[in-house]
């Protein structure tokens, strides 16, 4: 399925503010609250350049959403979900900047990459979002989605239509 967002994107704390209008499309394999962290991790990390994975689920060892620089080398590396020690380890070798947007027991992917050598873990930047917010959100997902989207000190309040939907995301830090 493929949805379209335009976001009113106010994001306080890095000073962007920006209209988004984007297609993103949905892996037959993916569930919605990937795709909704998918959506959430772009708007939060928006600038220019960055983009989603072409291959998207298809290809495991790509990222979700990156940036490369002016010479083509990986700027960030953008994950979705709990993933692999592995993985991170290939991202942090590869990008400057590394982070994991989680919708799942984000302590179950603190555990994994506490237990396992990932080269340069401590920089790696893990954001959980709860899974009532991502339920109640899927509820007005839409194939056309209009949001106003605010972001500030780490609380989200996503306008919708006439209701305000809002979390605080969750930061963690590895040990």
């Amino acid at each position: 399925m493929l949805y379209q967002f335009k976001i009113e994107l106010s994001d306080i704390d890095r000073e962007t503010y920006a209209s988004l209008d984007f297609k993103v499309a949905q892996h037959p394999s993916e569930t919605a609250p990937y795709l909704l962290t998918r959506v959430l991790a772009y708007a939060l990390n928006f600038e220019d350049g960055l983009e989603f994975s072409l291959a998207g689920l298809s290809d495991p060892d790509t990222p979700a959403l990156h940036k490369k620089d002016l010479r083509g080398e990986m700027e960030s590396w953008i994950e979705i979900g709990n993933t692999s020690a592995r993985k991170l380890h290939k991202a942090t070798k590869s990008a400057k900047i590394v982070k994991v947007y989680t919708y799942k027991n984000v302590n179950v992917l603190v555990d994994e990459l506490n237990k396992n050598t990932v080269h340069r873990a401590d920089e790696i930047q893990i954001y959980a979002f709860d899974a009532a917010f991502l339920n109640e959100l899927e509820r007005h997902l839409s194939k056309n989605n209009r949001w106003s989207f605010l972001h500030q000190q780490g609380q989200i309040d996503l306008g919708i239509g006439d209701k305000t939907i809002s979390t605080t995301i969750q930061l963690k830090k590895l040990l």
